[in-house]
C-alpha cells in the first residue's frame, strides 16, 4: 500500500507521427516517434523522443526474445509484403500495432 503523500510512479509511451523517409528514388520506409513521459525515478530524464523503423522493432523483439527465453512476448504487427506506406489505413494499422507491443 502507497501512503497517500507519495505519488504514483507511471511511465507511458506513444508511438506517433508516421513519416515516410526516401533513402533514394527506390527506396524509402516509415519511421515513427517514440514518446516516452514519466515520473519513475529510474529514468534521469521525464521525457524522451526518438524515431524508429518498423526493422528496428523487429531487432528489438528478436534480442529480448534471446533473453527471456521463458516469457512469451507480444508479437509485433505482421510484416505483409503488400504493405503500402501510402495507405493511411495500413501505417495506422502498423502503428497502433507497435503501439501495443510497446505498452506490454
Amino acid at each position: 500500500m502507497t501512503p497517500k503523500h507519495e505519488k504514483q510512479e507511471f511511465v507511458t509511451v506513444l508511438v506517433r507521427d508516421p513519416r515516410i523517409q526516401k533513402e533514394d528514388s527506390w527506396h524509402s520506409h516509415i519511421n515513427y516517434e517514440i514518446f516516452i513521459h514519466t515520473n519513475s525515478m529510474c529514468f534521469t530524464r521525464k521525457t524522451s523522443c526518438v524515431r524508429r523503423r518498423f526493422r528496428e522493432f523487429v531487432w528489438l523483439r528478436q534480442r529480448l526474445q534471446k533473453n527471456a527465453v521463458l516469457l512469451q512476448l507480444p508479437e509485433l504487427p505482421s510484416k505483409t509484403p503488400f504493405f503500402n506506406m501510402n495507405n493511411p489505413h495500413h501505417v495506422d494499422h502498423r502503428r497502433q500495432g507497435l503501439q501495443e507491443f510497446l505498452e506490454k
